[in-house]
């Protein structure tokens, strides 16, 4: 799932080499970090936050396949 998010972030992006995804182990689920240079951070979020959402909806039916609880978080 981590190279999922890498996947699509960096096509995003104009900036694809800043583009870094961490993952953390939270209390039964699994926490993804995205960060990406300032100047992309508009693009990931998107209008009103479509982007970061249909991101979300991504993971959660990828965590859904492995019945894993998945999170999204975007970094400034």
């Amino acid at each position: 799932m981590k190279e999922l998010i890498e996947f699509v972030a960096k096509g995003l992006v104009d900036n694809p080499d800043e583009v870094r995804v961490d993952e953390v182990d939270g209390d039964g689920e699994v926490i993804f970090e995205l960060t990406v240079a300032e100047d992309d951070l508009g693009k990931v979020i998107g209008k009103s936050g479509r982007t970061a959402r249909a991101l979300r909806t991504i993971l959660s039916a990828a965590g859904a396949k492995n019945r894993t609880r998945v999170a999204l978080e975007i970094l400034d």
